[in-house]
């Protein structure tokens, strides 16, 4: 099945009260894809913002692509304003880049990094931007340590 590219005006929806939000994909997936559930896709936003995420059917009538706040802070939108998205489906593999320090930690915790190995690209990207996001050093080595023990609790299920 050949890639196309879709684009479409929509939107952008608040989910509930929460500071979160999405638009609604305005095609058949089944049609276009050839599925009934999630397609990981890249997108363009306005034409300017790029997302690498996925169409979703979350107890909705249709598939669904949120858009993150940090987005929407980009595009200078909320919720109520629409946006112009085009979108195709990402067949490239999903990686995650992990630095030397986190690899060196979990060097030392073989069964963190065993669990890390199976999560979800999501999951493995969020763990790491909260990682990141640490400016001082003294903040990125207690991170360090709580993201081991974060992991290890996903394990126990805490």
């Amino acid at each position: 099945m050949k890639t196309q590219k879709i684009k479409f005006k929509a939107i952008i929806q608040q989910n509930g009260t929460m500071n979160a939000a999405f638009v609604e994909f305005p095609f058949s997936v089944e049609k276009l894809y050839g599925k009934k559930g999630q397609v990981k896709i890249k997108a363009l936003f306005d034409d300017q913002i790029e997302y690498r995420g996925s169409l979703t059917k979350m107890k909705s009538d249709c598939h669904i692509l949120g858009l993150t706040q940090e987005i929407r802070t980009k595009l200078g939108k909320t919720f109520g304003d629409e946006v112009f998205v085009s979108l195709i489906e990402d067949k490239e593999e999903r990686t995650v880049e992990i630095s030397d320090d986190i690899l060196e930690v979990f060097n030392e915790n073989k069964s963190a990094k065993e669990i890390f190995d199976k999560m979800s690209y999501t999951h493995k990207k969020e763990y790491i931007r909260w990682f990141e996001k640490a400016k001082k050093s003294e903040t990125r080595e207690n991170r360090k340590i709580k993201m081991i023990q974060m992991i290890l609790d996903v394990k126990k299920g805490i």
